[in-house]
Parts: C-alpha cells; structure tokens; sequence
C-alpha cells in the first residue's frame, strides 16, 4: 500500500452492501428529534412568535426562539451575517425560525407546524441587477454588494483587430449530496456538547459553534460522522447549531436529519451568474485584451461569496495569455436561496464564457478552435491576469493536443444522407423512449480547457496538522494516523495510509476518525486535502521514521544509511536489521506534526494585482454529442480529458474524480438547475430536480499525466474541481457545433435547439 498503487478504498465494500454507518444512521438510547420551524416567505418582517401550542403537545421537550440561542445569533464562514434563528427579519424561503425537540421525529414535526409566526411580507429582491440599483431595499446593514473585485492590468483602452463580444447567463445549480444533512448532538454532563457530524471542516464547526453557544471551543467536541456526499455544500452550518442548543436545552441527545425537500433548503448552492464579455486579438490570433463584468447572485447571506468571486474575477480570462485585462466581479445579496461552495468555485461559471469567446474569436478569425487556444495557451513562466507569475508545469497546449488526438467515436451512420434510421434508435437522443429514428440528429464536437487554484488563497492561512505513531500491536507493528481531515467521498483515508506507509515501510497503518481533538486540518475544499493534509501526514511520519532510526543506531551501535522497509530495520543493501516489533518492544514513538505551503497574498483592491494563490491545475475536454434538432432532445456520446495531476498517489481514485467531475459538468450543461421563482424553489425534489444517470453518462476516455509540480509532496496537485470546470464548457460547445445555435445560456433546454 504505497503511493502510486491503485488502492481500494476500506470503506467501499460496506457501502456497496448497504452497512456503512451514515449520519443518519445514529442513534443513541433516549435521543430526541429535532425539527425545524422555517420561513415560507423569501422576503418578511417576524412580528410575534407563540409557540404555547406546540409546547403543549405530547412528546414535546422543547421549543427554542432566536431569545433562546446562549451565545452570538450570528454566523458565517467569512462575513457573521446569517442568523441561527431569524429574529426580526427573514431573508429566504425556508430560513429557520424555530426549533423544536420531541420523543418522536412525528411529534416534532407536528408540533413545528403549529408554531404560530405572524411576518409582515415584503416585497422580495430577486434579480441580482436590480439588487445594484439605489431603488431596491438594503438587505443587510452595509447594502447588497457582499464583495466588488476589480482587476486591471495593461493598457487602459486597447485596441485590436478583430472583436468578440458575449453575453451569458449560468443556472443555479445544487450539489445534490445523496445524504442530506443530519447529525447526532449528546450533552457531556459537563456543559459542553458532543457533535457527531457530517461536515467539510470540523474546527470552523467548531469556532462558530462555540460562539453561538457561547462556549469555549474546548467545550464544543466534534466528531466526524459517515457522509453522503458534499461538494461544498457542508462548508457552511446547517443544523449543527440546533441540534446542539435543543441538546443542550433538554439535557438528551438530540438528532436532526433533514427530508430530501429541507436539504435544498439547508445548505449553499453554486451562484448563478450573468457575464458580459469582450475579447479583442490581433489578426493572428493573439489575444490583446479580455474586458468583463461578472455579476452573481449570493443569495440571502454572504456564505464563502467573498471567495467565490475573487475566483471568478482572477481567472476571467482563462488558462492563456492576456497581457490587457478589466475586469469587473460583483457578488450580491438578494431574497434568493444563499449561495456559497460548490465543486469550481467561480472558476466553472467563467469557464462557459471564456470558452464560448475563444470559439467566437476563432470562426471570427477564420482559425481551428483548437489551433487557437494553444496558439494563446499560457506556458511556465507566464503571468496571470493579476501578475503572478505561474511556475511549475503549465501543460495548457499538450492537454489540447492530447485530446484533440483521441480517438473519436464512430460516426453517425447515414449521416446527413437521409439513412439515420440505421442507427441503433437506443444510442439516439432519447435513448430507450424511440422519441426519434435520427431524422433530425447531428453530430457536434467541442473543446473547452479550464483551470483554478488549488488550496486557499490571498492569505489565508492554509495549514494541516496530523499525529502519527507507532506501536507494537498484537505482535506487530501499527502506524496509527490522527488528523481532523474530512472523508467526504474523495478517498483521503486511503491516502493518508498510503503516505504513512511509503514513508515507514509499516504493512498495518489504521487511520483514525477525524475529531477536534486533534489541530485543524483546514476544509475538504479546493482540492487541497491530499496536498495539504498529506503534506502534515508525510512530516510527520518523516519525524517517526527518523526516531526509529535513531534508536536503531543507539541500541544496535549500527552505522547510518538504514531505512524501514516491510516491518523492519534494513541496511542500505536491503538486509533486515532487526525487525520493527522487536526493536520497539513496549515504547511508542509519536509525532505532530503541521504543514503549511507557500503563502499568499490579498488582491489589491484597485488593481487585484497579487501573488494570491498557491497552485493552479488544468484540464481540458472533449465532448462529441448528438442532438435532434427537432425535438431538442441531447445525448452525450463521449467524453474525452487530459489532466496534469502532478503524482497520482492513488491512480484508481484519481480515475473517479476525473469521472465524477465531469458527471457534475454534464449535468449543469444540459440538465441541472434550481428553479426559483419570486425568491420560492420550486423543485426541491429528485423527482424535478434533474441528475444525470447512468444512462446520461457516457464512456469517458481520459489521459492523465504526471508531470510533477516542485513546490508540493510527491509533486502533487489538486484534482478533484478541474474535471467539473471544462466538462460542461465542452459539452456547450459541441452542442453549438451540432446546432449552430449561439447557447448563451445553461444548462441548454429544449427550445434552445430546435430548428
């Protein structure tokens, strides 16, 4: 179990089998329900609260109101402005309001639905331009802008031969976890709480918590619990802090597991966007300017907005070279669902409109889509939009190449002489239903290459602590690894006893369930995880490694140049030394140890001219697809990727990640949206809000390299957000190769294709 092997995951088999323990598999003796009392208003003023009737029915424990939070009535990842219990306002469809704790999940709800709320409704914002006029009401104290990103760079007014202009509108989209939230809060006896989780980030939990309970964080213990699925959207609180008052109120256990309906309610969404651009390029195909306004909506709070946006502003331009920039990122407030993390992080929105340009400025030009992109792929050494200059492998144009070379799917038979109705009718858009005999099918094909940051950025303190240590266990030697590091879906466990095992050569390496009680491993977002965490897992089994060593040489008088490998001391010639149990006897040897890479810097507020982030991955696309140009109908016939992982640790993973981020790229393409309308969702079900399935997945043909990035262990980089960047972008373009349809907007639905 080294890195570099395609290790299986210790937790598939029970997943598979329907055993794994998930959150809202626990249970405790005594424990209470929890249900939540939410606003059915996106827009309202609370006049009075009477919740005598609910506390008067039978099971009921109690009933809490925003007078009964112990601590702050305020939280949020980077701004404190989403309340754990409305108080005079509400902001959203389905914010919280009350809570209530009963013996049976029944009672709770029933008693939720006769707390009696008297609201003033007003008039909800909902578009993200008008929330910008001076007309609209302040929704928040400091008005509706939550962040302005503003980057210049180069001449003020450039000019340039050939001119490309676009407007483009991204749907809200859900990261549609199959788990909804839920969680398990247990009084210690002590006054403290112990939360058992599923979460992206245990200790930013844990430091918001303690401020709405009015704890020291000591006194607030979490644990991570089985997750079904994330994708940003358990950064953020959604009903830790209830369970934990309601918990802490009564004196039991409390549990809260939100219906599939409350889950679209209970976490972030990808912000919806509208992006006005302008490209300008000599006749050669060189860009000279990129001009662009950025606006998404944030919804009712700030979430990681503030973020989000900076994201989509530094990397507006896309993965080539562009030595004129302005451009302008708003994120706002509105009475919309709150948007905050979601696999891309800003980067996906931007993608479909850089990508669509690069395909505008090459049939403007006359020039290959393709031959385009590379002839202004950026190269190491380059500088970005905000003048960081990118070291490390820059592969942009041998990702391109590597694609454009794949192999294609056959082509459609009879294409374009009127014999479609060869084909196989279930390979057709439409699959199975015969909705159509080819008549009106065409064949598209589209390129698209993305990239973001991998880790956090402008300044943030990005650090991960682990623990590891070896024992004697049953006779053998036992690696026991410690961090706070989310498993949410993406194989980390795995990973961390990959790493702990190349570097101490110990067969029987356990890694423990992530808690408080051991320093922050930071979030599972930005695909830094394996980068980060595995960086602390790798010191500190570097640290165990070398007091091994060392009391090999005390207590054997041995020269240097020992290693461990398969469970023993061995010389530099590979002889076994003294074999590891035998050496250690009854002693433990452990290490903590923190990793930290390279730091960051704030953008600069005029210019947005910094040194803001730590490493960039890229990726690029191939989509090929058919579409019936009658009925409007798409099917994705393949998939091809390139991407730069720098060292797969483990390739079979890295296989799923490449697979599973562009299923979410499909999906926002041509079927994925939230539908809100006056501020209400209206299809917070799997029943109407579409995923894609098995049968909307094609064959994904990838070419994964290894090129190695110096500043990070092993080489590695980031790979989890770059497959949801391009995919989609891809998609779009073939389907505007097919159609010869603009597609401005996303996902594409039906009547944007028809002929």
């Amino acid at each position: 179990m080294r890195i570099g092997e395609s290790v299986l995951r210790p937790d598939g088999p029970a997943k598979a089998r329907g055993e794994f323990v998930y959150s809202s598999d626990l249970r405790v003796e005594g424990m209470l329900w929890g249900s939540t009392v939410r606003s059915p208003h996106p827009y309202a003023r609370i006049l009075s609260i009477d919740a005598a009737e609910a506390r008067a029915m039978p099971g009921v424990e109690a009933v809490l109101t925003h007078e009964d939070v112990p601590g702050r009535n305020l939280y949020g990842l980077e701004i404190e402005d989403q309340p754990v219990l409305a108080s005079e306002v509400v902001r959203y469809w389905g914010e919280a309001v009350a809570l209530v704790a009963a013996e049976h999940p029944e009672q709770a709800r029933r008693a939720a639905a006769k707390v009696r709320i008297e609201y003033e409704v007003l008039q909800p914002v909902t578009d993200p331009d008008y929330a910008l006029t001076a007309d609209a009401p302040r929704l928040h104290p400091n008005g509706n802008i939550t962040r302005r990103v503003k980057i210049r760079r180069g001449r003020a007014d450039p000019r340039a031969d050939v001119v490309v202009r676009g407007e483009y509108e991204i749907g809200m989209q859900d990261q549609a976890p199959l788990g909804p939230e839920s969680g398990l809060a247990i009084p210690d006896g002590e006054g403290g709480v112990d939360l058992h989780i599923a979460t992206q980030w245990l200790h930013i939990d844990q430091k918001q918590l303690a401020g709405v309970l009015g704890l020291p964080p000591e006194k607030v213990h979490l644990t991570m619990s089985g997750i079904g699925g994330a994708f940003g959207a358990r950064e953020d609180l959604s009903m830790q802090a209830h369970a934990c008052m309601l918990a802490l109120r009564t004196g039991r256990p409390v549990k809260i597991s939100y219906s599939r309906t409350e889950s679209f309610v209970g976490h972030v969404h990808r912000h919806p966007g509208r992006l006005i651009y302008e490209h300008g390029a000599n006749r050669d195909g060189r860009i000279v300017y990129v001009k662009a306004r950025i606006l998404l909506d944030g919804g009712a709070y700030a979430s990681s907005s503030t973020a989000v946006i900076a994201n989509a502003s530094c990397f507006a331009a896309g993965p080539y070279r562009c030595p004129n920039a302005n451009i302008d990122g708003i994120v706002v407030y509105t009475n919309n669902p709150p948007c905050g993390a979601m696999r891309g992080f800003g980067s996906v929105q931007n993608c479909y409109a850089h990508e669509a340009q690069m395909d505008k400025l090459a049939e403007a030009l006359g020039l290959d889509p393709v031959e385009l992109r590379m002839r202004n792929a950026l190269e190491t050494g380059d500088e970005m939009i905000t003048g960081q200059v990118i070291d490390g492998p820059v592969p942009v144009a041998e990702l391109l190449r590597r694609v454009k070379a794949m192999p294609s799917p056959s082509p459609l038979r009879g294409e374009g002489d009127g014999e479609g109705r060869e084909q196989d009718l279930t390979a057709m858009p439409g699959g199975v239903s015969n909705t159509t005999h080819g008549e009106g099918v065409k064949r598209g094909i589209g390129y698209a290459v993305g990239f973001k940051n991998i880790g956090y950025s402008e300044g943030f303190d990005d650090y991960s602590t682990a623990r590891v240590r070896l024992s004697v266990v049953d006779g053998r030697p036992r690696v026991e690894v410690h961090s706070a590091a989310a498993e949410v879906g993406q194989g980390l466990v795995t990973v961390q006893a990959q790493i702990a095992a190349t570097e101490l050569g110990v067969s029987d390496v356990v890694v423990l369930e992530a808690d408080t009680r051991v320093g922050s491993a930071g979030s599972s977002s930005a695909s830094r995880q394996t980068y980060i965490t595995g960086g602390a897992v790798k010191a500190a089994s570097e640290a165990v490694r070398e007091r091994v060593l060392e009391l090999a040489q005390s207590e054997l008088h041995l020269a240097s140049g020992l290693r461990i490998e398969n469970d023993a001391v061995v010389d530099a010639g590979g002889n076994q030394v003294v074999a590891l149990a035998t050496l250690l006897g009854d002693a433990v040897i452990e290490e903590t140890r923190e990793f930290r890479p390279r730091r960051t810097h704030h953008l600069d507020p005029e210019t947005g001219q910094a040194n803001a982030h730590m490493q960039y991955a890229f990726a690029a696309h191939r989509a090929v697809v058919d579409v019936d140009t009658e009925l409007g109908l798409v099917k994705v016939v393949e998939l091809a990727t390139a991407q730069d992982v720098g060292k797969a640790i483990n390739p079979l993973a890295v296989q799923g990640q490449l697979e599973g981020g562009a299923a979410q790229g499909l999906g926002l393409a041509v079927m994925e949206e939230i539908q809100v309308k006056d501020g209400v969702i209206r299809n917070a079900s799997f029943t109407d809000y579409l995923l894609p399935t098995i049968l909307d997945m094609p064959p994904v043909r990838m070419d994964i390299l290894e090129l190695g990035d110096p500043g990070s262990p092993y080489g590695l980089k980031g790979v989890g957000e770059p497959p949801t960047i391009s995919s989609g972008p891809a998609i779009v373009a073939a389907i505007r190769a097919a159609t010869g349809r603009e597609i401005t907007r996303v996902p594409v639905r039906p009547h944007d294709l028809t002929l």
